[in-house]
């Protein structure tokens, strides 16, 4: 068992505790009160002077799929040789023992969503995976989070260096409703055999792998900049009926009004550094307040390694100080990102009954001279300054 006492606690769930204590007993979160008496054997934390958060998670990331500090031995994000991967799965690409998990988690950050690159048409299969651990398998929260499927510059790019399909945004959208077309015809023989396995098509792993999207068990994880690569991915979601999260949305700000329509989830970022390519040239920090305010979610991402994941907290800061609302701005790397995911009954708040992701800051992780002085992931003290 481990009590914090004295602490500032920002629950994210409409309630802070100016002086408060929250207990902590086999991996969840017991209780959170004002008061609580140590229970024999618990592990007290005085955080006199201190705030806690529940730990932070970014919505996209490919942590541990680039290494640090390594070019293409570490490279495993992106397989450049199709353009319909949705086989691939980011587990068997993940390495927990790059040092930027230990630099995450030491940063505040105790979740994330992990995958492939945009290289490909649909690249494959997201996970959702706590920051603490050596083996993956004991860091998974959810398999097959999503479906990365990617618009805009970067397929046509790739391809078209290798004279292939796609080298337009036609081709692009066409291969994909190619793609998800066959899956369909796949699911319907499937079902058709009701359960007989003679009957059954022959075994095809992409589109055995793309079953879960057409029966809505996991959304479209769908890369785009631009604007009309927004529309489009909306576009094609609406026509086979499936469920999508927009991913990066650099031009939201734009169609602010038409995304809340839409009532899509969206995840803005990574928006601190250069404008390397095009589709970027209106990237700017007011996009997540923008959409924040004309009612859109909004999850705030770094796209690690692009920024190092570390740093989300300065995203969201920079993003408040573009005119998003404090709370808004940490909900949106708490909360928020927890809802887009799925996994809000877990993670992204500090409630009774939830894993016991906390922080200690010492001062308002907005503030750029804060830090950790202790992190929390299931119950354990995996960091302490």
């Amino acid at each position: 068992m481990i009590l914090i006492k004295n602490a500032k606690i920002y629950t994210m769930a409409g309630k802070i505790l100016d002086k408060g204590c929250l207990l902590i007993a086999d991996g969840k979160i017991k209780e959170i009160a004002e008061t609580i008496s140590a229970p024999e054997g618990a592990e007290v934390i005085d955080a006199t002077g201190k705030m806690v958060f529940p730990g932070m998670i970014d919505a996209h990331t490919h942590l541990g799929l680039w290494e640090d500090a390594i070019g293409f031995e570490g490279a495993d994000g992106n397989e450049m040789t199709d353009p319909i991967t949705p086989h691939l799965r980011s587990i068997d690409a993940i390495n927990p023992m790059d040092r930027t998990f230990e630099e995450a988690y030491q940063g505040g950050i105790t979740a994330t969503a992990a995958g492939p690159g945009s290289a490909n048409v649909i690249g494959g299969q997201f996970a959702i995976i706590k920051t603490y651990g050596k083996r993956i398998d004991d860091m998974i929260m959810v398999e097959n989070a999503a479906l990365k499927v990617a618009f805009g510059e970067n397929p046509k790019r790739v391809y078209n260096e290798k004279k292939r399909t796609p080298m337009t945004r036609m081709g692009t959208a066409a291969l994909l409703r190619e793609t998800i077309m066959a899956a369909k015809r796949y699911h319907e023989k499937k079902k058709a055999a009701n359960g007989d396995v003679s009957k059954y098509p022959v075994f095809d792993i992409k589109m055995e792998s793309m079953l879960p999207l057409l029966e809505g068990s996991v959304p479209l994880k769908a890369h785009a900049h631009r604007a009309d690569d927004i529309f489009t991915a909306i576009r094609i979601a609406k026509e086979f009926g499936l469920k999508i999260t927009l991913e990066h949305c650099t031009e939201g700000h734009l169609i602010a009004d038409e995304l809340a329509k839409e009532e899509i989830p969206v995840v803005v970022g990574p928006t601190f550094g250069d404008r390397s390519k095009f589709e970027l040239k209106n990237k700017t920090f007011d996009t997540p307040g923008i959409l924040n305010k004309a009612g859109v979610k909004v999850a705030i991402m770094t796209d690690h390694p692009v920024i190092p994941l570390q740093h989300l907290p300065m995203c969201a800061a920079l993003s408040m100080k573009s005119g998003m609302e404090e709370e808004e701005a940490l909900k949106a790397i708490t909360i928020y990102p927890a809802e887009i995911l799925g996994v809000d009954d877990r993670i992204g708040s500090l409630e009774v009954g939830k894993d016991a992701d906390v922080v200690i800051w010492d001062r308002h992780p907005f503030d750029l001279q804060a830090s950790v002085g202790c992190t929390i992931i299931d119950g354990r003290i995996v960091y302490r300054k």
